[in-house]
C-alpha cells in the first residue's frame, strides 16, 4: 500500500499540528463530531478546524500555538457567522487566561484534548448553513479524490 500524504497545507507549526490532532480525536470520540482541517470560508478566512455534529451543528476551532500567535491574529471574531459554536484550542503549556472568557476553550496535545470551557450556542443563519454544508460535502469529496488520484485537478 502506498503512503498517502497528510491533509495539511504546510503553514502549521509542529505544535499546531499536535493540537489539531488532539482536538480532532477528542471531538470525534467525545462528541461524535467529524472534522475538516483548513476550511476556506466565504469571507476569505480559513477555519483551522470545522466540525459537524450528528444534528448538523457546526463548531469552529481556532488553534493558537503560542502567545505570539494569539496576539498577532485577531481575526477570530469573523468566524462566528460561520458556526454555531466557536472555540479556541491551545497546547498545555500556553496559559488559558489569555483567551476571552466569552469563548469556548480546548486544551490539546498530540494524543487527545479536554474542554476547559464550553462555547455558547449562537445558531447560524439557515441559508448560510445550507451553503456551508454544500461546500463541506464538495470539499470532503475533493480531498478524497485527490488522495485517490493525485493527478491533474479539475479546471
Amino acid at each position: 500500500m502506498q503512503n498517502l500524504p497528510p491533509i495539511v497545507d504546510g503553514r502549521q507549526s509542529e505544535t499546531a499540528l499536535r493540537v489539531q490532532r488532539g482536538c480532532m480525536r477528542f471531538l470525534r470520540a467525545q462528541h461524535d463530531i467529524t472534522c475538516f482541517a483548513e476550511v476556506p470560508l466565504a469571507n476569505g478566512r480559513r477555519a483551522d478546524l470545522l466540525g459537524v455534529t450528528p444534528k448538523g451543528e457546526v463548531w469552529i476551532v481556532e488553534i493558537k500555538s503560542s502567545l505570539e500567535d494569539y496576539r498577532v491574529d485577531q481575526k477570530w471574531p469573523q468566524y462566528h457567522e460561520f458556526c454555531d459554536r466557536f472555540f479556541f484550542a491551545k497546547p498545555p503549556e500556553l496559559a488559558a487566561d489569555i483567551f476571552p472568557e466569552s469563548e469556548g476553550l480546548i486544551v490539546a496535545d498530540g494524543h487527545g484534548a479536554d474542554m476547559m470551557r464550553p462555547a455558547s450556542l449562537d445558531k447560524m443563519a439557515p441559508a448560510r448553513r445550507k451553503t456551508l454544508m454544500i461546500k463541506l460535502a464538495r470539499l470532503g469529496a475533493d480531498r478524497i479524490h485527490q488522495l485517490m488520484d493525485p493527478g491533474p485537478s479539475a479546471l
